[in-house]
């Protein structure tokens, strides 16, 4: 229980509309809101249709809850505005035992003559010091999520579950899908600009950590084009494909109407870019390009001869709907909303319930 309210805490300073988080510590320690006053906040975010953090922003500037209550509550959303603003400016394993123990929660445990209390409180130290091994308080639960997830659904429900790398640490699966193994995403060239080596080897931990959550079967994929900052951009494959154990690497390769590569076979438009594809290193002789080549041979015949492809084009994508301040808007999560802010593609919207959130354009209908 101590480990799941800690978490509570961390979760509405990340998230203050996660109202069970809320629900779970407004009152742990004891603070004087009781059951008639969480009744109240209740009742208010229902009939205002907003979350339970944001309804109790409301309620504290009235009468409608006894003095003890609304002080304290004032006190604890203060608190929680507080640590999120810490955030960005503290170690989020420092900013995790700040929350504890201004919030009250280790004391209590602390002050607690009960003899499972020391370990409750050692529960509590193992948790901060796990959080280490994520960069972000973000990263950390998220992967937490998914851990809960996972142990809650079982092993009969098939379903897919999409995360990060960092997400993924400690995590299995039977299939595991690696998409983005490029130069320049994978490894990332930020990693490579700001750390170097140094760098390079995190990314490259990283890579190691993806393929072995996978029980059975790791599959990476790559893009031959990618589509960055509203630019198309040529893509090579990671080096890390290139650093793949030969006896372990099966390449599958797949044809695309529109220009892609398709080794084993000509393309639609006479060549496979990976005819001028160059390595990382001398060679380039991992498993997956011995056989690829060895497919890609079959083909040599009908790309040797350029061929001429009639037809035409037609632009018909007229581009995202434009929007102004003010705008009605429908986004399929988050309901219906007013846009607040426009920086570009960017919108910047007050959702009539999900609260204020920053989406993409291509994302929301007018109306």
């Amino acid at each position: 229980a101590e480990v799941r309210d800690a978490l509570a805490y961390l979760k509405v300073t990340m998230s203050p509309d996660n109202d069970l988080a809320l629900e779970r510590i407004i009152n742990v320690p004891k603070r004087g809101i009781g059951n008639n006053s969480v009744q109240k906040i209740h009742n208010l975010a229902r009939a205002t249709g907003q979350s339970l953090y944001r309804a109790a922003q409301d309620i504290v500037t009235t009468d409608e809850l006894p003095g003890k209550a609304r002080k304290s509550l004032t006190d604890l959303l203060a608190s929680f505005s507080r640590w999120r603003s810490s955030v960005q400016a503290v170690a989020h394993t420092e900013v995790a035992e700040i929350i504890l123990d201004e919030s009250g929660y280790t004391d209590m445990h602390q002050q607690n003559k009960d003899p499972k209390a020391p370990s409750r409180l050692e529960n509590l130290k193992e948790l901060v010091r796990s959080m280490n091994e994520f960069e972000t308080m973000e990263g950390f639960l998220e992967h937490i999520a998914l851990v809960m997830e996972v142990e809650q659904s079982g092993e009969q429900e098939e379903k897919t579950s999409i995360m990060t790398l960092h997400a993924a640490k400690g995590l299995e699966f039977d299939m595991v899908f690696l998409p983005g193994w490029e130069e320049g995403l994978f490894p990332h060239q930020r990693s490579l600009d700001e750390s170097g080596k140094a760098g390079l080897e995190e990314e490259r931990r990283l890579a190691y950590v993806g393929i072995t959550r996978a029980r059975k079967r790791s599959t990476i994929s790559f893009a031959q084009n990618r589509r960055v900052h509203a630019m198309w951009q040529t893509a090579l494959p990671s080096r890390f494909v290139d650093e793949l154990p030969e006896t372990h690497v099966e390449v599958d390769t797949m044809s695309s109407s529109y220009g892609g590569y398709n080794i084993g076979g000509a393309d639609q438009f006479g060549g496979s870019r990976f005819d001028e594809m160059k390595p990382f290193n001398s060679g380039y002789d991992t498993p997956g390009w011995k056989r690829a080549q060895a497919r890609h041979a079959d083909g040599d015949a009908l790309r040797s001869t350029p061929r001429i492809v009639e037809g035409s084009l037609t632009a018909s994508d007229a581009g995202p709907e434009s929007f102004e301040t003010g705008d009605r808007i429908h986004h399929q999560k988050f309901g219906p909303g007013t846009v607040t802010h426009v920086d570009g593609n960017k919108l910047s919207i007050s959702f009539d319930t999900a609260g204020d959130k920053r989406v993409l354009d291509s994302f929301v209908t007018r109306g």
